[in-house]
């Protein structure tokens, strides 16, 4: 039992890492969380001499929360705007209008 616990434990850190490298916001909050509690059940089936490897699974599962923490309050989206395309947009539409008004 605790070998299964193990692997879905090592799975599941695994695909909450890659979630909070990935910009999926608080997506990624679910298989930290899932990590979380099969690193629990297996800390718990655990003996005493083999709790050193789920200790560094609740390590990083903790930072990979931590992470995406910061990066859902600490960093603010900004939209910027293009000028540049502004004014190209602005340009095309007086070269339609005067390719227009050639026509007549």
């Amino acid at each position: 039992m605790r070998k299964t616990l193990l692997i879905i434990a090592i799975v599941l850190t695994v695909v909450s890492i890659i979630f909070s490298i990935l910009p999926l916001d608080t997506l990624a909050l679910a298989p930290i969380g899932l990590a979380s509690l099969f690193i629990f059940l297996t800390f718990k089936k655990s003996d005493v001499a083999q709790r050193k490897f789920t200790k560094i699974l609740f390590i990083v599962t903790y930072i990979c929360a931590l992470v995406v923490l910061g990066k859902t309050f600490l960093i603010k989206d900004k939209v910027a705007v293009d000028t540049q395309f502004e004014q190209q947009k602005l340009e095309s539409k007086k070269e339609d209008i005067k390719d227009l008004e050639g026509l007549e």
